[in-house]
């Protein structure tokens, strides 16, 4: 499962949102990516979330596969389109 969403916080996926973004998809059994452009990333990797440098406006895919993926990317999507909660 996929859904496409657009980061809405002023900062972009710095390291909060990408902190939060972590915590949250650590929580889940599925794999979870993040496809921004070319690159398609670990979504429980900070260091891989922050390299892909997505500012405001910017829209990413977020990838979950596994046994609870609907669970997760309906979390992840509703974290995002939440602007982290900043």
């Amino acid at each position: 499962m996929e859904k496409k969403v657009s980061i809405i916080n002023e900062s972009g996926l710095h390291i909060r949102p990408a902190s939060n973004f972590v915590k949250v998809a650590s929580k889940y059994k599925s794999n979870i990516e993040i496809i921004y452009g070319n690159s398609k990333i670990n979504g429980k990797s900070i260091m891989g979330i922050m390299s892909l440098g997505v500012t405001k406006g910017n829209e990413i895919i977020i990838s979950a596969k596994g046994e609870d993926e609907e669970k997760a990317l309906n979390e992840l999507v509703e974290l995002v389109e939440n602007g982290f909660g900043e």
